[in-house]
């Protein structure tokens, strides 16, 4: 376990009634204690890690209604009772927020404790823990959502199951969310580009989408930062910067392959492409085909759209006696001649 909790408490009267059971997840560690506080038990606690608290079960005889806990952030301060034995409060202590509870007679008291990794809290909240709610307390709150999701890690450390981790962590990260009251926020609607700047950075990817271009370069030529051109030119495009330019550089590709004397390895070479199999895999990302099939379909096509060109395939074409088979039979006599015709080596007729 690469991360292990820092608590330092003293506690007085707090009579641990059941082995401690916990479990891991990445950078967190949830504990659940069953303990007994009989009348005057008090405890004190810090750690430089998050935590959060949260009672899952308390019960008291039917002598002591008052019973219950206190969550106080100094030793003299206000108290925060939860509002009945049968309650389920919540509390969230920062890093190096230091608390002190106070009970009333309470035979027994269930809870869960889950421990932060700070640096894993925030790439787990990442900008949802703005307004610095990872660094403000919040203490016997009552939250349903909360409850249920904590007794689920709950049952994850009492009694594993063979479910994977992303089981706990989802239930972490939505337990999180709901004790930060994390709400939701629309995506920001990013700026365009202006036409000039647009028109521009387009027209300089083209002048040079054979050699790999900088972000930087495009950022200058517009006078923006970094940034904020990579998103506006999104925004107005629908394509990020380096994706623009591979469907340009694939655009002369093209033109290159219609020439019927270019071959692959000397088109990859131009094109700037480590070799034929790196730009093979490339144009198929792009174009959904082989470079080969394309210029393959791309030679018939011309051929089909000109007969020019089909005449200087086959000058005697016109000049070939028009058969008075019917049309079935015709495609039949055709057939056979194709079945002896030799295959070329790449298996094609």
């Amino acid at each position: 376990m690469s991360f292990r909790p820092r608590m330092q408490s003293f506690h007085d009267g707090v009579d641990v009634v059941a082995p401690l059971k916990w479990r891991s997840w990445s950078g967190v560690v949830a504990d659940v204690w069953e303990v007994a506080c009989p009348r005057g038990a008090k405890g004190e606690y810090v750690s430089p890690d998050p935590r959060l608290f949260i009672v899952l079960e308390q019960a008291a005889g039917a002598d002591m209604p008052d019973a219950g806990i206190d969550i106080v952030e100094s030793a003299h301060g206000a108290a925060r009772r939860t509002t009945s034995v049968g309650g389920n409060p919540v509390c969230y202590v920062p890093a190096d927020v230091r608390i002190w509870s106070r009970t009333q007679p309470l035979r027994h008291l269930k809870h869960l404790d889950l421990h932060f990794d700070r640096r894993t809290l925030d790439m787990r909240m990442g900008e949802k823990a703005g307004g610095g709610c990872l660094d403000t307390p919040r203490l016997m709150f009552a939250d349903d959502r909360v409850v249920r999701l904590a007794r689920l890690i709950a049952e994850e450390c009492v009694r594993p199951s063979s479910l994977d981790d992303l089981y706990g962590d989802g239930l972490i990260n939505a337990l999180l969310t709901a004790a930060l009251q994390v709400e939701k926020k629309e995506p920001r609607r990013r700026s365009r580009l202006p036409h000039w700047q647009l028109r521009r950075a387009i027209a300089y990817i083209e002048d040079n989408c054979l050699r790999r271009i900088r972000l930087e370069e495009l950022a200058e030529l517009t006078g923006l930062s970094q940034s904020y051109f990579s998103h506006a030119f999104k925004a107005s495009t629908g394509l990020p910067p380096h994706q623009w330019q591979m469907k340009a550089r694939i655009d002369r590709v093209k033109a290159l392959l219609a020439d019927r004397d270019a071959s692959l390895p000397d088109v990859a070479a131009v094109a700037g492409f480590a070799d034929q199999a790196h730009l093979t895999r490339i144009f198929r990302k792009v174009v959904g085909t082989t470079p080969a099939a394309w210029k393959r379909d791309h030679a018939v096509s011309r051929c089909v759209s000109c007969p020019a060109l089909a005449r200087t395939r086959d000058p005697d074409a016109d000049n070939r006696p028009k058969s008075s088979d019917p049309p079935q039979e015709r495609s039949i006599q055709r057939a056979a001649a194709d079945a002896t015709h030799p295959m070329r080596q790449d298996g094609s007729p």
